[in-house]
């Protein structure tokens, strides 16, 4: 960290330059130190919000901090990481096709699986940050167990970031924004960080497609959690009771969560100078397959049809009404 990549960070307080120590980092210009836990920067600088908007941020690191997600439960090592990924066509496509020589950011990585697997291609250079240490120690662990040198994890507050403006080639932000106080004012934060010409890659849970996870959520609260079967996850033997546990944490107790449509986050991308390249479901309606080129453009189609897509997806109900979107800096 020292040695090859310290010239990319900036302070999360002022923006000055930091200086990483073996004991400490310290920033150049404001003088503020941060720490290391078990060799994890600890990077977080809370929100300094003007305005009265309520910040979920604390909450939202607490409820991590007791429930780290996704967990290792399956995972001995890095050859059974990607045995498991590669039965995942999304995963696999992500790994076969974000560039060899890329930079990558993780914004919100959780626990890691995702860094970990990316960076088995040794030529990558990969970071990922997230609000919870003890989600970031879960996939450290195993970054260090399985020997995987270019990956580094550090503690990061997505509206206060810690790297210097278009540094990545691409920048992943799975299932977290919509977890936040505000998800365009955090896009906006995330996006600086790419570079022109390169990709961010956003989930977010859909208005539409979360129509019956939102149904089971208040089937839940009345229940006192005791119809837990409506869940087809939670009723999947080939689980783990710790995988059903954390998936219906993370599912049904969030403490903070928003839905969104294609057609916002299509105004962010516009608005923030990006332009639309794929979605998963896709956005055409087409479906995904091995073949599925995950940054070549397709068309975004009517309202109408991407309407369509999103009610399909809640009929489907895979996934929770997740959904992913990918779009290239101008």
């Amino acid at each position: 960290m020292k040695s090859n990549h310290s010239k990319i960070f900036i302070c999360p307080k002022c923006k000055g330059d930091l200086e990483f120590i073996s004991d400490k980092i310290s920033c150049v210009s404001c003088k503020t130190d941060f720490k290391y836990d078990d060799g994890l920067p600890l990077l977080f600088w809370k929100n300094e919000w003007a305005d009265a908007k309520h910040d979920v941020t604390e909450e939202i690191k607490s409820f991590y901090m007791e429930t780290p997600f996704p967990n290792y439960d399956d995972f001995e090592s890095g050859i059974t990481l990607r045995e498991k990924a590669r039965k995942q066509i999304y995963a696999r496509l992500l790994d076969d096709q974000i560039p060899y020589t890329g930079k990558i950011l993780e914004v919100g990585c959780g626990t890691g699986q995702t860094c970990n697997l990316l960076a088995m291609t040794k030529t990558r250079i990969v970071f990922g940050t997230d609000i919870s240490v003890n989600s970031l120690k879960l996939g450290n662990r195993f970054r260090e167990q399985n020997r995987i040198k270019n990956l580094r994890f550090l503690q990061m507050n997505l509206f206060r970031p810690v790297f210097k403006a278009e540094m990545f080639d691409v920048v992943i932000c799975s299932g977290v924004l919509h977890h936040t106080s505000d998800p365009f004012t955090g896009f906006q934060s995330i996006s600086k960080l790419v570079k022109k010409g390169g990709y961010i890659i956003i989930g977010l849970y859909n208005k539409y497609g979360r129509t019956f996870t939102d149904f089971r959520r208040s089937i839940f609260s009345i229940s006192g959690d005791s119809l837990k079967s409506f869940d087809s996850r939670l009723r999947d033997k080939n689980l783990t009771d710790n995988k059903k546990h954390t998936w219906f944490m993370d599912q049904y107790k969030n403490p903070h969560e928003s839905e969104h449509t294609f057609d916002e986050v299509l105004d962010w991308f516009e608005k923030m100078e990006f332009e639309f390249v794929n979605s998963i479901p896709s956005i055409s309606g087409k479906p995904v397959t091995p073949d599925t080129k995950l940054f070549e453009t397709i068309r975004k189609g009517t309202k109408l049809k991407r309407f369509s897509v999103q009610l399909g997806m809640a009929f489907s109900d895979k996934e929770g009404g997740f959904y992913t979107m990918i779009a290239r800096k101008k």
